[in-house]
């Protein structure tokens, strides 16, 4: 019986720690490097990732106050740092259950070939991500 309440406290202690602890903008709203350019629906995925790069028709702010405006309007999201005018924007989006946090960044460059858009969803706990930050990128991207 002791196991079990010891089992139970350390899962609350966990989640507790997943649903509190602060996210540091100095570590998630960094460059984001590049990956090759392909069109926007062509992510990258590993069991914790998604990104794309790709490029656009308007200018780096217009895209990226489109983009933010997209996020923000989803669910259990925030800004966690950046603007359309710094060229770089990162997003705290927590699932519904648990609270666990993943972090979105974009960048907008201007390129000779138009604006070149990279983003990145990551998670910051845990070793899968259940598709989620595909998903999400999936439908930012297709509302952009």
């Amino acid at each position: 019986m002791m196991i079990a309440y010891a089992a139970v406290g350390l899962l609350l202690l966990v989640g507790a720690y997943i649903r509190l602890a602060p996210s540091d903008p100095v570590r998630w709203h960094t460059d984001i490097g590049t990956i090759a350019i392909t069109d926007c629906t062509q992510l990258t995925v590993t069991r914790t990732s998604a990104r794309v790069s790709c490029l656009r028709e308007s200018s780096p702010q217009d895209l990226l106050a489109r983009l933010d405006s997209i996020a923000l309007a989803s669910l259990r999201t925030t800004r966690l740092a950046g603007s359309a005018e710094t060229g770089r924007i990162t997003w705290e989006s927590r699932s519904r259950l648990f609270g666990y946090p993943d972090y979105t960044t974009a960048q907008a460059t201007t390129t000779a070939d138009g604006t070149r858009l990279d983003v990145i969803a990551r998670s910051r706990f845990g070793g899968y991500d259940y598709g989620m930050n595909a998903a999400r990128l999936t439908a930012w991207l297709g509302a952009l």
